[in-house]
């Protein structure tokens, strides 16, 4: 099975590819969509411009299209670069968003390929878990609910955050997983990768009950075996 992977770089995506490396399957592509609208109804946005790192750490070849993030209409753009490979199907890490799945669906409907999901309704406290279990560094790069501040930018995912999300969840009500929006990620290593990503200068922005990190320079090391 040749399968390509919609990559952000976040630690949902990159473990979607993690479990289809699992199967045996030929990841050919990792496929990032650039939108100008940080208000993408189906895209990843904050600090999108990492992905291409992240996938050179991976060692996946990487490639990007630019779209203006127009409801709907960001979907042709998806499209437009899917139909130029050479694949079977379409990797996704979509948890619980059925605007995202059935969207990517349609696509790959129209383009005569499958649509793989690897971690869709998975138990978004597990999911945490077992991402951390299996040797992944991830930070939060972007909060947007209640019950998130200013300290969480940056922060590592382990095991006492993710004990914290799960309290946020109980008063608040938010996706553990950050499948609403709550709050996004970057991974910076793990099983996968080749290389390991080290962030080198960033700078935090707090807008009074929301913000993001700003990662302005990174690099790669190589892995102590």
């Amino acid at each position: 099975m040749r399968v390509a992977a919609l990559f952000s770089g976040g630690k949902d995506s990159v473990y979607s590819i993690y479990i289809t490396k699992q199967f045996g399957w030929d990841i050919t592509h990792l496929v990032t969509i650039l939108p100008r609208n940080k208000d993408s109804w189906m895209f990843h946005t904050v600090n999108i411009h990492l992905a291409r790192k992240v996938a050179e750490a991976i060692n996946i070849p990487h490639i990007t299209r630019e779209t203006k993030g127009v409801k709907e209409e960001e979907l042709d753009d998806l499209k437009k670069i899917l139909e130029k490979l050479e694949i079977d199907g379409v990797i996704s890490g979509a948890i619980s968003s059925e605007y995202q799945r059935t969207r990517i669906e349609r696509v790959c409907h129209n383009l005569g390929l499958k649509s793989f999901t690897p971690i869709w309704h998975k138990n978004q406290t597990m999911l945490l878990k077992d991402q951390l279990k299996a040797g992944f560094k991830i930070i939060i790069v972007g909060v947007y609910a209640d019950g998130f501040n200013e300290t969480w930018l940056a922060r590592t995912l382990d095991d006492k955050t993710i004990d914290e999300i799960v309290s946020l969840e109980e008063k608040y009500g938010i996706n553990t997983a950050g499948e609403g929006g709550e709050y996004e990620t970057l991974t910076l290593d793990g099983p996968i990768f080749k290389k390991k990503i080290v962030l080198d200068e960033y700078i935090k922005h707090w807008y009074r009950e929301s913000g993001y990190l700003e990662v302005k320079k990174i690099h790669l090391e190589d892995k102590i075996v």
